[in-house]
């Protein structure tokens, strides 16, 4: 399952207000032995700030959302790792650089596996057959990189060059309902050139690491260590983008 935010700017909100997906208005606070309620507290306990009511979903395509006084989380958060909940806090609570980290952290959640016929594999999106040959390229220099920087313990993995990332260089899937993968975006490749695009690759492939050794997929100093191990800054990098004229 891929974790899908959405940054919407709501007509008529104030100024610096960021809503994810919209989410409904608010209604009274629940009770205090109401599972939400206890698990606002557990994020007040980390940090969190402005936020008075908080809703648990099932909505696995919005997993994290918030408007004004309003949180609204899917439930398994509930039980996930401190570093997860530091990044739910960390992406309310932040603005910038530290909201984007927040961000990329959120974006690796895995939520539990549903049972019944939603529990079925899901097929991910196909390559463009047009890429093909950037797709042999990148799958080529993951073996390389495999056993030149990590030894050759990394697994095989589906690398995936996608048309529809925007905003991202790179991300790596563990996969529930499907195989891992590493997606590389394709204007990333075809803009800023291979030696760019070979380190978002290492940089995806400590993610790999990260899940195949049962860490935390997160930029966390364990994270850092292991870039400077492999010889990548652990920050990604992007060039500038042009600024659109004005008619």
């Amino acid at each position: 399952m891929k974790l899908r935010i959405l940054d919407r700017w709501r007509r008529r909100a104030a100024p610096g207000q960021l809503e994810l997906a919209l989410p409904p208005r608010a209604t009274a606070a629940p009770p205090r032995s109401d599972p939400a309620t206890a698990f606002l507290e557990r994020l007040r306990g980390l940090g969190l700030r402005r936020i008075e009511h908080c809703t648990l979903t099932n909505n696995r395509a919005t997993m994290v959302s918030f408007s004004g006084p309003a949180l609204r989380v899917h439930r398994a958060f509930v039980d996930a790792s401190p570093e997860m909940l530091r990044a739910v806090v960390g992406f309310v609570n932040g603005r910038g650089a530290v909201r984007r980290e927040a961000r990329r952290v959120l974006r690796t959640f895995e939520a539990p596996q549903p049972a019944g016929d939603d529990a079925r594999p899901r097929r991910m999106p196909a390559s463009h057959p047009d890429d093909a040959r950037l797709v042999e390229k990148l799958r080529a220099a993951h073996g390389e990189l495999n056993a030149a920087r990590f030894g050759g313990a990394l697994g095989t993995v589906t690398i995936r060059v996608s048309r529809r990332m925007r905003s991202r260089l790179g991300h790596y899937s563990p996969g529930l309902r499907s195989e891992p993968e590493i997606a590389i975006a394709r204007r990333h490749a075809r803009r800023d050139g291979w030696t760019s695009v070979v380190e978002t690759l290492v940089h995806e492939m400590v993610h790999q690491w990260q899940h195949e050794n049962g860490r935390p997929i997160a930029h966390d100093p364990d994270f850092r260590r292991k870039c400077r191990e492999v010889g990548i800054p652990w920050h990604a990098k992007r060039k500038a983008e042009p600024r659109a004229s004005r008619p």
